[in-house]
């Protein structure tokens, strides 16, 4: 297989972006490269993609955007670079690119407190009814207070358990221990006692054992084959009934159709989601119940994330355009 190689560029490159991008960013890669903005925002088709990567000296995409082995087979033989505006790169083929010698970049360490914020948000909002008791105040519903009205349950003293100890999970968990739950994780390996120790976390080597003894579930790890549907009806099954699943990773963590037939036969309490397993589309299953707060994807939404996003682009991109190894290149083993 070809591996990546880095030719420094004698004009400026032919530049892609598949999505609307802060406006900032848009116009310092309009003073820097010959690029192609998106717009009208709209998601690109495979044609659009197919276009894009047949004339692309550096394409631009985002998560919305599925980057397969046949597209980057179609791709001109000018394609060198796939600078991905996001951490994830599960939409991208890496064993592809990196046979036709494509080097790809991601955007990490930006997103981590933005992400942490929002499952910490959904953590509190899940088990006190936040949602639930938002929607009884707009639809007039709400007769005032009363001793046992929108009952819930403090999260102080409950134990969370993290699926995913990486950047986001470790962020995730020194925000829990602030509110007095203690943390437990699974992770492929065991942290060093120096991270740990600060946030006395317990690590489970298996997943199962975890998931019958916590009482909220916050998964923070990676699309991947072996990661994919992590959270099945077996495992559902596994998880107390009083327990709550929170998801700000990717929806196809969860299978979802098991995650409505869990609610629905009371095996765990309530979800809260960020993502889902066939976005934008929704399990229909999930929309009406009280007991899940559905949010649109907006775990990195914040001004500031998505201005560092479009930086660490720019940046990966001139480091390229310039002969070097961009800073942030993905796993050189992919």
């Amino acid at each position: 297989m070809a591996a990546p190689r880095f030719t420094k560029f004698d004009h400026k490159p032919r530049v892609i972006v598949t999505r609307r991008l802060p406006q900032a960013v848009e116009t310092r890669m309009a003073e820097l490269f010959d690029v192609t903005l998106n717009l009208d925002d709209h998601p690109m088709t495979r044609e659009e993609l197919l276009a894009a990567v047949a004339e692309a000296e550096v394409l631009a995409p985002t998560v919305t955007d599925t980057i397969d082995a046949g597209l980057i087979a179609a791709a001109g033989p000018q394609l060198k670079l796939i600078a991905n505006f996001g951490v994830g790169v599960d939409h991208i083929d890496l064993a592809a690119a990196r046979a036709r010698g494509i080097t790809v970049t991601n955007t990490p360490g930006v997103l981590t407190d933005d992400t942490a914020d929002l499952v910490m948000a959904l953590i509190l909002a899940v088990p006190r009814r936040i949602a639930e008791g938002e929607r009884i105040i707009r639809d007039g519903s709400w007769t005032g207070w009363s001793p046992t009205g929108m009952l819930g349950h403090r999260i102080t003293g409950k134990r969370l358990g993290i699926v995913g100890m990486g950047r986001i999970g470790q962020a995730v968990a020194a925000r829990a221990r602030a509110f007095g739950l203690s943390i437990h994780y699974h992770n492929r390996n065991r942290l060093p006692k120096a991270v740990e120790g600060p946030l006395e976390a317990t690590w489970w080597p298996t997943l199962d054992a975890m998931l019958a003894r916590v009482d909220i579930v916050s998964l923070n790890c990676p699309e991947t084959p072996e990661t994919h549907h992590i959270i099945d009806a077996r495992r559902l099954k596994l998880m107390q009934r009083h327990a709550f699943l929170i998801n700000v990773a990717r929806g196809t963590l969860i299978d979802e159709a098991a995650l409505v037939a869990a609610l629905e036969a009371g095996h765990i309490a309530g979800a809260g989601l960020d993502v889902f397993e066939h976005e934008p589309a929704i399990h229909p299953g999930l929309l009406g119940r009280p007991d899940v707060v559905l949010l649109p994807h907006m775990g990195s939404a914040t001004f500031e994330a998505r201005q560092e996003m479009g930086e660490k682009v720019i940046t990966n991109i001139r480091v390229f355009a310039d002969g070097h190894r961009p800073p942030d290149q993905v796993l050189e083993d992919y």
